[in-house]
This record gives C-alpha cells, sequence and structure tokens, in this order.
C-alpha cells in the first residue's frame, strides 16, 4: 500500500481580515519519495549561495531572489512525484454563512475536506502536515482529523493515519505549498505591486498550462485549480 505525504498551508482564511480571496491548498508527494525531494531543493539553496535552511515563502520573493524561485518552480513541474491542489474563495463577501446553518469555521473545514478529496485514494494511505497560523493550531488540526476521517468512513483512522502541525519553515513541501498558494491568492486579490511576484506567477501560468483563473478539470494530478462558487454543499 502507497503512503503519501499531503504537506497543507492557507493564505487569507480568517473571515474578517480585509483580505479579498481565501485560498486552501496542499502539495503531496509518496512519502518514500519525500527525503530526495528535500535533499534536492536544498542542493537548489545551495546552487543560488543560499543557505539551506533559508525558507521559502512567497512573501519572501523578491528581484534578488527571483532566479533562485524560478529554478524552485521548475524543479516543482519537472519533478513526476509531485502535485499541488487548491481551492479558491474569489470573494469572501459572497459567502453567506447564516443562508446554510454554519458558522466561518464550519465552512473552513467543508473547504479543507473539498481540497482534500480529490487526493484521496482509498487503496491509499495518508499523512497531513499543516502550517497553521492562529492561535487555535492543535484544535484545528484535531477537528479536521475528525472531519476527514469521518467524511471517509475511516473510523480507526487507517486511511488518514494523521494530522500533524507542523512549522513551515523545518519542512521544505510545507514551504512550497505556501509558495505555490501565495502565487495563486496574489493573483485573486489583484495584487500588482511586486514585478518579482507577477513574473513568478507568469512561470506557473506556462509550465502548467493553465491561466490560474478558472478550474483546471477535476482529476487534473499535477497542478489543480478549483475556484469555488458557491454551488456545492455549503
Amino acid at each position: 500500500m502507497t503512503t503519501y505525504n499531503i504537506y497543507c498551508d492557507e493564505s487569507c482564511h480568517l473571515e474578517h481580515d480585509g483580505e479579498k480571496a481565501m485560498t486552501i491548498g496542499g502539495v503531496w508527494c509518496p512519502e518514500n519519495k519525500k527525503d530526495e525531494i528535500f535533499k534536492r531543493i536544498r542542493e537548489i539553496k545551495e546552487e543560488h549561495k543560499l543557505s539551506p535552511k533559508f525558507e521559502i515563502k512567497w512573501n519572501k520573493v523578491s528581484p534578488g531572489q527571483l532566479s533562485f524561485y524560478m529554478d524552485i518552480i521548475n524543479y516543482f513541474f519537472d519533478n513526476s512525484d509531485l502535485h499541488f491542489r487548491v481551492i479558491v474563495v474569489p470573494d469572501k463577501k459572497e459567502l453567506n454563512h447564516e443562508q446554510f446553518h454554519q458558522t466561518h469555521d464550519e465552512f473552513y473545514y467543508k473547504l479543507y475536506f473539498d481540497m482534500l478529496k480529490t487526493i484521496f485514494e482509498p487503496s491509499c494511505e495518508y499523512n497531513i502536515f499543516l502550517d497553521i497560523k492562529d492561535t487555535r493550531g492543535q484544535k484545528k488540526v484535531d477537528k479536521l482529523h475528525e472531519v476527514l476521517c469521518n467524511s471517509n468512513y475511516d473510523f480507526k483512522c487507517e486511511m488518514i493515519k494523521k494530522v500533524q502541525q507542523v512549522r513551515s519553515h523545518e519542512v521544505e513541501l510545507v514551504a512550497l505549498a505556501d509558495l505555490l498558494i501565495g502565487a495563486i491568492s496574489y493573483l485573486h486579490r489583484e495584487k500588482v505591486t511586486s514585478e518579482a511576484k507577477l513574473k513568478l506567477i507568469e512561470r506557473i501560468k506556462l509550465r502548467s498550462g493553465y491561466n490560474l483563473t478558472s478550474s483546471t478539470l477535476y482529476r487534473e494530478s499535477k497542478f489543480n485549480v478549483f475556484i469555488w462558487n458557491g454551488c456545492y454543499g455549503k
């Protein structure tokens, strides 16, 4: 049985943070490939005269490090073991939680499940790692594990083995998830303040073959984008 690790992150997920779009996504790979992937990412850092501990982060994308981030994006697309999926809520003001008798937190967990359900295969096992930035991190981890297992009839946690909170700067693929999700978020929040970030987004568009503003096919396995339109189960 194949075990996969899914490394998740989110951007502008809070209800009243003043940002328009909300994104939740994850990078995944076979568990037995993670060490090889971590090693190669650190080698790319060293090739660019960066410390192996240099933190990959969307907010750190700048003209001076653009060539490094371009190489990281190219590595993602060139490595057949790496995959990405993201769900975008284009405008949080359109959310009507009262109509669907839910809180924003409940919507958050539904969205996380919808992001992950396309990845899951019943014949595989999964470890999920999250970079959660608010003070209720562990409670959210425990609740998400419960929701995911119950939704997949995995009451003994045999398919979804664990959901664990980690620090993005300590886990290379959580940092890669931050980078890809940050790019999608920046695009959908219609930001134009950084030429380096815009160039990186153009490289992602080129390598993925998608405009990143429309949903990809449901089973797209390399770079899967779903634009939430309010029409399902909320």
